[in-house]
């Protein structure tokens, strides 16, 4: 499925739709099935807490996907993200209750580059901390 988000109708600045990813021991049980990363610092709370971490925490490219799946639902084609990076700043904790932990992210055109692609510039937060830095993918547009 190809984009059908023009490039002459982007402008930097314009923010694409922010959404909340909830996180819970559940999904990082199933996401570990799904990339065979079972690192017990994703599963165990006692073997995380013996390795000095606050918790259990989510796995980085878990994380990672979640955000930028504000850019792929944004352009419809998750084959338009040609690049795609980020800097690891702060674990998303997930605490063994009811309630996870949530991934918040929002996005914005940050720049208009050559061949009708954009830099999206994204912010991901968990309890209102940044948990990824230089988040930025570029994506193909008509």
């Amino acid at each position: 499925m190809a984009t059908q988000i023009a490039y002459k109708d982007v402008e930097i600045g314009t923010e694409l739709p922010a959404a909340v990813f909830p996180v819970t021991r559940d999904t990082l049980v199933r996401y570990a099935g799904a990339s065979g990363d079972f690192n017990p610092i994703h599963w165990n709370e006692k073997f995380a807490l013996e390795v000095g971490l606050p918790d259990v925490i989510a796995h980085g490219m878990f994380t990672m996907a979640e955000a930028v799946r504000v850019v792929t639902d944004w352009v419809g084609d998750p084959g338009a993200v040609v690049e795609y990076g980020v800097r690891f700043t702060r674990p998303v904790v997930v605490p063994n209750d009811d309630k996870g932990a949530v991934i918040e992210v929002s996005a914005k055109i940050g720049d208009k580059l050559d061949d009708n692609r954009v830099r999206v510039d994204l912010t991901a937060t968990s309890e209102g901390k940044k948990v990824l830095g230089m988040s930025r993918a570029v994506v193909q547009l008509a």
